[in-house]
């Protein structure tokens, strides 16, 4: 392959994040207040996605339930795409669009966050969950691009919304994870202070 090719994808990468940089600080500091109170109140986070999103969130959930940077207390985070007799059985018996929706209404409650991730904010299951959580009384912050798409339509002002400006999916997801990194790093700030182990 091109060498060129694969300096172009890093170029792009890189451009995007300073680009979005100023853009993106305030929802994502809204973000990180809005699941640190929600930690601090006893609540949870619950995290779904499709595909590269799933995987996301798995890292998500794996950083708060074990550690980010440091040693400290378990974190309750659920992410929603792994327990495949879940996935599979409401899949089958009701449909995939179900398959978050049917979770956030058995394991979510008032004052939890559901961290929802699709790189076009139209991914039907994922948007399905958005809707239950709010009838939950739940709260949401949406990792998206492309426009933001029909969550973008469905959130309120308690929630947040952070929209990778740009159309290309790999660039979102690697924005994205960036952004999981952020949030990590934001609730251990604000739950624990100081710096984090070397």
């Amino acid at each position: 392959m091109n060498n060129q090719r694969i300096i172009g994808h890093f170029h792009e990468s890189a451009e995007l994040k300073i680009q979005a940089a100023a853009q993106l600080a305030q929802p994502i500091a809204q973000a990180i207040e809005l699941m640190f109170t929600a930690l601090s109140n006893g609540n949870k986070i619950l995290a779904c996605g499709n595909g590269g999103s799933a995987a996301d969130c798995q890292h998500f959930a794996a950083e708060l339930v074990g550690r980010f940077e440091r040693e400290r207390l378990p974190l309750p985070a659920m992410a929603l795409t792994t327990d495949t007799s879940i996935l599979t059985a409401v899949g089958n018996d009701y449909s995939f669009k179900d398959v978050f929706t049917k979770q956030v209404q058995a394991f979510g409650q008032p004052g939890d966050v559901l961290l929802a991730l699709s790189t076009s904010g139209n991914s039907a299951n994922v948007v399905a969950a958005v809707e239950a959580a709010l009838e939950r009384d739940m709260r949401v912050v949406a990792l998206t691009g492309k426009g933001g798409g029909a969550m973008a339509r469905l959130l309120n002002d308690m929630d947040v919304h952070i929209c990778v400006p740009h159309d290309r999916t790999a660039r979102i997801q690697e924005v994205h994870l960036l952004t999981i990194h952020c949030l990590c790093d934001g609730i251990d700030a604000a739950l624990f202070g100081g710096e984090a182990n070397d």
